[in-house]
């Protein structure tokens, strides 16, 4: 399973660290032994584990399971691997998210529609991506263009900011098992941060670290709503595929106007 990623690509700098503490051998030990030693714990502060997928009742929500529980069914494919990949990097965002999964289910039912506010909270867990910028006019006016889709603009034209006054996050676990594969379509929805300098003279831990108490934080603070997001088209980030030249950018099937 593991031999497919390709732990080179940029888009897995937010979780690499995490794959590279796990134990070899059996995957739930591996990840129940890094858990143990993050301190891991949901909202109810009890300890997480990672176990089977079997053991999730028939009659249970997967988001109620791991409130109630603090369980988090895990099956032996790509997508469940990422997920906790991602508990194990960003716990407080997962935890904060889990927790607005559940109180939804608890107060709607799982029903055949998410509604709104669970919708949104399933497209952050699994397609998302935390693009922080400085808190600067030029980088205002790089998440301006991202926003307006003015694509030649945001990634020729301002290309030199990104890296500079910008750092970008994988968080939606489908969307890195999308990427094992990658194809120029792939989009990820993208919250913006607001970061002062101190955050990009921090190394990368601290980077994490900072990110997911923020965002935790943030997501206790305002209700969230797709329109917290912004597409971005992940192989279009500047040096992260090769070939980005005008004709790359020029592509309306990926690189699409924005609908006025």
């Amino acid at each position: 399973m593991l031999r497919d990623i390709d732990w080179r690509q940029p888009w897995y700098d937010s979780v690499r660290p995490a794959f590279e503490r796990l134990a070899p051998g059996d995957l739930h030990a591996a990840l129940n032994g890094a858990a143990r030693a993050l301190d891991l714990r949901n909202g109810a502060q009890v300890p997480i584990r990672f176990v089977p997928a079997a053991a999730l009742p028939a009659d249970q929500a997967y988001e109620q399971f791991i409130g109630a529980t603090a369980c988090v069914p895990t099956r032996e494919n790509l997508h469940d691997f990422f997920n906790a990949l991602v508990w194990l990097t960003f716990p407080r965002m997962k935890v904060q998210l889990n927790a607005l999964q559940a109180a939804q289910i608890a107060l709607d039912g799982v029903g055949r529609s998410r509604g709104p506010a669970r919708d949104a909270a399933t497209i952050f867990d699994e397609n998302s991506a935390l693009l922080v910028v400085r808190d600067s006019d030029s980088a205002a006016a790089l998440v301006e263009a991202l926003r307006d889709h003015r694509w030649h603009e945001a990634f020729v034209e301002r290309r030199a900011q990104f890296g500079v006054d910008t750092d970008l996050w994988l968080f939606g676990h489908a969307l890195m098992e999308k990427l094992v594969a990658p194809r120029k379509p792939i989009t990820a929805h993208t919250r913006v941060v607001v970061a002062d300098a101190a955050y990009f003279l921090a190394p990368p831990p601290q980077r994490r670290a900072w990110l997911d108490a923020h965002q935790a934080q943030a997501l206790t603070q305002a209700p969230l709503t797709t329109a917290c997001f912004t597409p971005l088209p992940v192989l279009g980030v500047p040096h992260w595929w090769p070939g980005q030249d005008e004709q790359f950018y020029d592509d309306a099937s990926v690189f699409r106007p924005k609908r006025r």
